[in-house]
């Protein structure tokens, strides 16, 4: 199974993609696109949509799984953070790829074991896990190939209700 992982997001969206192969996981590709505070929404948007379309003709995955969107203390923030999601689910509808969503406690537990995890033991965890030779960075990165493994790992069943 091939998972790209997206952390939405307008002004930094990171993305992973792991493949999992009889338990075994290993890291393909991961990265992030940012886009500037002052470019217009639009084609911040069309930053990302046009990004992950990419990334799923390139690499032709079984899904794309987002981490939900928290919802913290700024509005504007989780509504920006949501507009980066729907580019992200358009894309894999458009070409036709099932998504998954996972809170991003449930992604810390899947990764560290414990789900107010920090960033930089998602990091350390993702590196030990995918065997790769130094953390990914940015922390966004890291955060998308986390939720790519939670979902490669997930049981069948929890497959089925994320999606």
């Amino acid at each position: 199974m091939k998972v790209v992982g997206i952390d939405p997001g307008t002004a930094a969206c990171g993305y992973g993609i792991v493949h999992e192969s009889g338990g075994r996981l290993r890291a393909i590709d991961h990265g992030w696109w940012q886009t500037a505070a002052g470019e217009r929404p639009e084609l911040r948007l069309k930053t990302i949509y046009e990004g992950v379309a990419g990334l799923i003709e390139l690499h032709a995955p079984d899904a794309v799984a987002l981490e939900e969107s928290f919802v913290g203390a700024d509005a504007r923030t989780a509504l920006s953070v949501g507009q980066a999601r729907g580019a992200v689910l358009v894309a894999a509808a458009r070409a036709g790829v099932e998504c998954a969503e996972y809170a991003p406690s449930r992604v810390k537990h899947a990764v560290c074991g414990y789900g107010r995890a920090e960033k930089a033991q998602v990091q350390r965890m993702v590196k030990a896990i995918l065997g790769m030779s130094e953390e990914p960075k940015p922390t966004h990165a890291a955060d998308a190939l986390a939720v790519a493994i939670c979902h490669a790992l997930a049981p069948p069943l929890l497959k089925m209700v994320s999606a």
